[in-house]
């Protein structure tokens, strides 16, 4: 039996920020922080994808070149990582490559997403031995494609239609959208669900918990009040929300462990079965971000994190599921949203060579500039009530080859600092020095 010892400093600021971080989710489902920290011991990346906290922790101490009043609150994704992009079709039916996960949105400093990425992409390429000076040319490829399309926005007012589709990608980027297009809902309810007596439900397979009537209950009249949420029609399609059924799951990745959550199975657009749509009712959790944003006028607009993770996602994403909305349970917020069978992860696997990547990192710095850019006046909020391509081509001025050499520098430094913090965190895990959670 291992027993705690006493940790080098940098050790124990990273259990005392993930302790701070997870105290109430870990206490609530140890064994399910138990599998997450298991994951994040996989490799520096993996580590770094679950430790958004502790980043955000150490650029609370960072002193930023890159913001002023204005592009110091705006929208950002909150954890934009290299597998946090792929792809989902939007509300008005097409399939878009874009930025697929809100769970971290919030306001703050808009090179908070840039570095962010840019270290993710270096631990992530350090995984394919590639050497930092092809990294950081990989990088100033992205940084560049980013205030190009920044750039553009200013000479236009379309940053709201933009969008990568079929039509205008290509390399792995139009791959994963011809890929996505091949998917049916069909194919996604026969993953999930049966049918017996010509009634569909959900399959009762490991991660499916049935709900005692009380809990059904409440779920059933959060589901009522989150109708109450969704922006008003004309839609593609109607649905009449009549339930089918509704089950217990699990959290949905490594940065959800331990979330209460609930999958509810809904009459679809008409009664052919086929045609059933799937609402993933999920907790929302603390923003890292938010956990060094000092503005009450930013925490005070959002009712609850179910709100807050709707709200985000709705000025990220120019054109939101009509089934994006959020909810309360037992006086607890969550976010609800359709389980699309339209979303694909882009697959990083495949692509070792530069010149394969190369292509790749544009399109990730447009979509990151549409990503910023579509969050701002024009979008029905009052958060951030200017023009965002403005305020960031205003913030850097004449100084866009330094600010690319010094994000560059900074995603070299912070992924090597990334990589001797996952020795750190496994070292601490091991010795089980991280409070409740038990590491065999």
């Amino acid at each position: 039996m291992t027993h705690p010892t006493e940790l080098p400093d940098r050790a124990q600021t990273i259990v005392d920020v993930l302790v701070d971080a997870f105290a109430d989710l870990m206490a609530a489902d140890a064994d399910a922080f138990r599998t997450k920290f298991r994951k994040m011991a996989a490799d520096p990346f993996a580590f770094y994808r679950g430790s958004a906290c502790l980043f955000y922790a150490d650029m609370a101490t960072l002193e930023d070149r890159w913001c002023d009043e204005r592009t110091s609150r705006v929208w950002i994704q909150g954890d934009l990582h290299a597998e946090n992009f792929g792809t989902y079709m939007d509300g008005a039916g097409r399939i878009v490559f874009d930025v697929n996960d809100f769970d971290e949105a919030y306001l703050g400093h808009v090179s908070w997403d840039l570095r962010r990425f840019a270290a993710s992409f270096a631990l992530m390429c350090w995984r394919k031995a590639l050497a930092d000076d092809v990294i950081g040319d990989l990088l100033r490829v992205y940084l560049g494609a980013y205030l190009d399309q920044v750039a553009a926005f200013t000479r236009s007012d379309t940053d709201r239609d933009f969008a990568l589709l079929q039509q205008n990608t290509h390399g792995a980027v139009h791959q994963v959208i011809l890929e996505t297009a091949t998917r049916t809902r069909q194919g996604l309810l026969n993953r999930m669900t049966v049918v017996e007596d010509y009634q569909r439900r959900f399959a009762d397979r490991p991660g499916n918990r049935r709900l005692e009537d009380d809990e059904r209950e409440r779920v059933l009249a959060a589901l009522d009040r989150y109708r109450e949420t969704v922006p008003g029609g004309p839609h593609r399609h109607e649905v009449a929300y009549d339930v089918k059924d509704v089950v217990g799951t699990g959290g949905f990745g490594i940065g959800s462990a331990g979330l209460p959550a609930y999958n509810v199975l809904l009459e679809g657009y008409d009664q052919a079965l086929e045609n059933d749509v799937v609402l993933s009712i999920k907790q929302g959790n603390v923003a890292a971000p938010s956990r060094i944003v000092e503005d009450r006028e930013i925490a005070e607009y959002f009712e609850h994190e179910g709100h807050r993770t709707a709200v985000s996602q709705r000025a990220l994403q120019a054109h939101a599921s009509q089934f994006l909305g959020y909810t309360e349970i037992d006086g607890v917020g969550f976010v609800v949203a359709e389980l699309s069978p339209y979303e694909l992860d882009l697959d990083w696997e495949d692509l070792t060579e530069p010149d394969d990547l190369r292509p790749v990192l544009v399109q990730l710095g447009q979509a990151t500039a549409k990503l910023h850019c579509v969050g701002d006046a024009d979008s029905d909020h009052s958060l951030v009530p200017f023009q965002m391509e403005e305020a960031i081509t205003a913030m850097i001025g004449d100084r866009r080859d330094e600010f690319i050499d010094d994000l560059v520098q900074f995603a070299h430094d912070y992924a090597r600092k990334t990589q001797e913090d996952h020795r750190l965190f496994v070292d601490a895990f091991r010795a089980g020095a991280i409070p409740g959670i038990r590491s065999s």
